[in-house]
């Protein structure tokens, strides 16, 4: 890598100390100010970090992120924040102080423009509240000045003081100001256009619009470069869109292998898991289409296991049955989502067979297959062996009470089953007694040196998220242990040993290859795709309790097999959706499910749109009615499809539904760029699958858009002189044309309210090739004398009493819970509440409330076992009584009287 900076230049100082305090092997090279290092900007730019891939970095912050996370220190939400605050609010505030104090020798009044940000820098601190990645890079772009100003604040003396002792934070500054402090700026500076006063903030950082609280300032060049954009050619090449079956890597392309995740056939999914996995997978695929890659996009039903035994012992069908029936509901679950997958399979297949088996033996010849006698679980009660899934007690590492018998949701450690802490049967909740069985082991510490090195070349090259990175690590971390690869069932692919014919291939093992067996199942010519690493790029979504198995485990089967195949190079996982303040549950009834979404009558487009609104990328997310509500009223109707249909019949009413002659003023260049830029930034964020970020853009461009329209009040101009029906004019064709882009950039999010609007504009399919290749174009698809079709309102406003309808029904059981009152505020029942005589009962609700009963009773004794608040105890026993209390009505009998309070029973 190579890092050119400039000397006197104050954005050089992060970089180089984020050097020193990192310790990555980059090679410094010092460049005159005016030198463009970055070839594809048509204006000097430092720092510029050259990557090996041969794209360039040029933002400081940017730059020094991508050092920390080359040592494995990831920037939490919390520090981007800040960063993206110091970047769009301090650091204008700070450049204008140079300035005056630099160049104007007003070094006494910068006190005035920087108050309110050492405000905010107080209060955070005093709080506690500053990431300490922040503080580094902080200290090396603001530390110059801010250091004589902070003395009277004891929070940020303290906070600045120990940054500055931090190796290399003094020495940098030093080398790149020539020891002259802020005079040696002064070369810099004076290159440099006067920042205007009105570019300073002094709020906190906030998930605010850049639109709403940033004025980018726009260069000449960059207003001269959007023009030239503007005024490009179509791509009138193929379609993009075009698919032929099958689809192969191609010499010279970019060839994109993606899979999601594959659901477990027996659970419907969720909200959550449709975004975590299949509709995060399905935004970049059609991305990469858009793109002009050669992308492949699998994925299907996992179908073997425990669980689809025991569902098909609960529904009187084969575990066959049960597969068939599960993976239609999927199907039509995911077309109902628009998943355009190239190929949506299933692991029962002789292929899956094949192919697993293939590996093991290959694995086994290796010697890279160990056998033990282990202990398992049992269930006298149940007449079997319990599958990791289905048994949970309390994590050994963390004491969390609901750990699975393979890993700890909290802690994400790996765990055996018999290590848990009071296990129970999570059919029959009996307690399971050991029993002692043979089984095959993956010799991980064998394979974990060429796992490490692969790892880091995969980390380095490849976009990993933050998360993946640290569980990854966690594992390596304290070695790794030989790990069982078969299990004592029956549903399952079969062990070709003579040894272990009783035996299937453990889920863990077996699933993954099911990625390979599903597109040998969509193509014999499947190992063009799967054993093909110098040609292909692996992307794998997933939510990130799936990481280990797809980082560790199912890296070293293939490695270990060592038969060429092609490892993940992009492991994208997100963190966990939630429903409300609490957990999605099937048996309570509790949030939306993929089945249920069709019917509240709320568009899919919407339902996509927001769930990758609060796509949890970063840390935990949750689903809110009300908010779904306020996104799609506010950014859908008002901002998005308020612009657009304005836009449209602007055309329609005031030009007969031809685009009008645009003559652009500086106003529109300026406007060009602002979208140009926007564009590059979603194009930036896309590429590092960085899709919720993405979004913002699109809604960003809108925001320009009705913001234009309204200054320039079109409908008022139409109606006055010639130069003034022009100006109309100009604007309308610009703010159609606008629509146009964003009908494309909208395409891998709302893909029918894409089409819709393409539709309405008459677009050209050629607009689709044209806007997102290389770094992005807003072009001039609408050209002057364009027929548009017929307009008419994209989207529909969410009323409060269907949304407060559709929130009371997915809310669950919660009959003590009254109106308006939150759930923590539940009193006891009373012991003089009468109950009256109950004849029959609700078999099927009895069913729903013995499984609430059982979770909250867990719920309850976790709380006992980790001390909580007496308070807290006391509401969630009396939510425990109340659905026993419903328990017994259901099953038909009359609950007994509550005992008096101080009586025992």
């Amino acid at each position: 890598m190579k890092l050119s900076v400039s000397e006197g230049n104050p954005h050089c100082i992060k970089p180089l100390a984020a050097l020193q305090v990192t310790g990555v092997q980059v090679s410094v090279h010092y460049v005159n100010h005016d030198e463009r290092v970055v070839p594809f900007l048509n204006r000097p730019v430092v720092p510029a970090l050259l990557l090996p891939s041969g794209q360039h970095l040029f933002s400081p912050n940017v730059i020094c992120r991508y050092l920390f996370e080359v040592k494995g220190q990831e920037s939490s939400d919390l520090c981007n924040q800040w960063l993206e605050w110091e970047a769009t609010s301090l650091q204008p505030a700070l450049q204008l102080a140079l300035h005056m104090a630099v160049l104007q020798g007003k070094g006494s009044e910068v006190s005035k423009v920087l108050q309110g940000h050492l405000n905010v820098l107080e209060q955070s601190l005093s709080k506690d509240n500053m990431p300490f990645l922040t503080g580094v890079l902080y200290y090396n772009r603001n530390g110059l000045y801010l250091h004589d100003l902070k003395s009277e604040r004891g929070s940020l003396k303290t906070w600045f003081d120990l940054v500055a002792a931090m190796h290399g934070c003094q020495s940098t500054a030093q080398k790149v100001l020539q020891g002259k402090g802020l005079q040696g700026m002064k070369s810099y500076m004076q290159r440099q256009p006067v920042p205007q006063s009105s570019q300073c903030r002094d709020a906190p950082p906030c998930n605010s619009n850049p639109a709403e609280d940033n004025d980018r300032v726009v260069t000449e060049e960059e207003m001269e470069a959007a023009v030239l954009a503007w005024s490009r050619d179509l791509n009138n090449s193929c379609d993009s869109a075009s698919r032929q079956y099958p689809i192969l890597p191609q010499e010279g392309k970019r060839n994109i292998l993606l899979t999601s995740a594959l659901p477990y056939v027996n659970n419907v999914p969720h909200l959550g898991n449709i975004i975590g996995c299949v509709l995060s997978a399905d935004v970049f695929s059609r991305y990469g289409r858009l793109r002009g890659w050669n992308l492949l996009y699998v994925c299907g039903t996992d179908e073997y296991g425990t669980a689809t035994e025991n569902k098909a012992r609960e529904e009187g069908l084969t575990p066959q049955q049960i597969c068939d029936k599960y993976h239609a509901v999927h199907a039509a679950i995911y077309k109902w989502f628009q998943i355009d997958f190239d190929y949506f399979g299933r692991t029962t297949t002789e292929k899956q067979t094949e192919i697993a088996q293939n590996i093991f033996w290959r694995l086994h010849e290796r010697g890279f297959l160990l056998e033990d006698t282990v202990e398992q679980l049992r269930c006298e009660n149940c007449q079997r062996f319990l599958a990791d899934r289905f048994v949970e007690g309390t994590c050994p590492h963390c004491s969390y009470p609901e750990a699975r018998g393979d890993q700890c949701d909290k802690c994400g450690r790996l765990i055996n089953a018999v290590e848990l802490g009071e296990p129970q049967c999570k059919v029959c909740k009996r307690t399971p007694i050991i029993r002692s069985s043979k089984h095959l082991f993956l010799d991980l510490p064998k394979l974990e040196n060429e796992l490490e090195q692969w790892l880091d070349r995969s980390f380095s090259t490849g976009d990993w998220t933050a998360n993946a990175k640290q569980i990854t690590r966690s594992w390596l971390r304290d070695g790794l242990k030989p790990r069982c690869i078969t299990r004592d069932l029956q549903w399952g692919t079969p062990v070709p040993h003579p040894d272990f014919k009783d035996k299937v291939f453990y889920v863990w093992f077996d699933a993954p290859i099911g990625y390979l067996s599903i597109t040998a199942n969509y193509t014999d010519q499947w190992e063009q795709w799967w054993k093909n690493p110098q040609q292909v790029e692996l992307y794998n979504f997933m939510a990130k309790d799936n990481v280990p198995f797809h980082s560790v485990v199912f890296p070293c089967s293939l490695l270990g097999a060592q038969d060429n195949y092609t490892l993940v190079n992009h492991l994208i996982a997100t963190e966990y959706l939630n429903y409300e303040d609490t957990k999605f549950s099937k048996s309570r009834g509790v949030g939306v499910f993929g089945d249920m979404a069709k019917d509240t009558g709320i568009p899919s487009d919407v339902w996509r749109f927001y769930l990758l609104y609060v796509r949890p990328e970063g840390q935990d997310s949750a689903f809110s009615w009300a908010d779904m509500a306020l996104k799609n009223n506010s950014e859908l109707l008002n901002n998005l499809g308020n612009f657009i249909n304005r836009s449209a019949m602007f055309v329609t009413k005031f030009f007969e539904g031809r685009v009008p002659v645009m003559e652009l003023q500086r106003e529109d260049k300026k406007l060009l760029a602002l979208v140009g830029w926007e564009l590059q930034q979603y194009i930036q964020l896309m590429d590092k699958v960085k899709i919720r970020d993405a979004l913002k853009h699109i809604l960003n461009i809108s925001r320009h858009g009705n913001q234009y329209i309204q200054v320039n009040t079109p409908w008022k101009k139409i109606k006055e002189g010639d130069a003034e029906r022009q100006r109309a004019g100009t604007v309308t064709g610009v703010s159609v044309n606008m629509a146009c882009l964003l009908s494309v950039m909208l395409l891998p999010y709302m893909p029918t309210v894409s089409q819709t609007i393409r539709d309405q504009l008459n677009a050209p399919p050629s607009c689709i090739q044209t806007i997102l290749q290389g770094s992005g174009a807003f072009v001039c698809v609408l050209s002057a004398g364009h027929s548009i079709g017929s307009v008419s309102p994209l989207f529909q406003k969410l009323e409060a009493d269907q949304i407060e309808a559709l929130k009371k029904k997915f809310g669950g059981q919660h009959p003590q819970r009254a109106a308006g009152t939150p759930s923590e505020a539940v009193s006891l029942p009373s012991a003089q509440a009468e109950v009256a005589p109950v004849i029959g009962g609700d078999p099927e609700k009895a069913k729903q409330l013995t499984q609430a009963v059982a979770e909250q009773g867990e719920k309850v004794r976790a709380l006992k076992a980790q001390k909580a608040e007496k308070t807290v105890i006391t509401a969630e026993v009396a939510k425990l009584l109340d659905l026993k209390k419903q328990l017994l009505i259901a099953e038909g009998k009359k609950p007994e009287p509550a005992p008096q309070k101080g009586k025992k029973k």
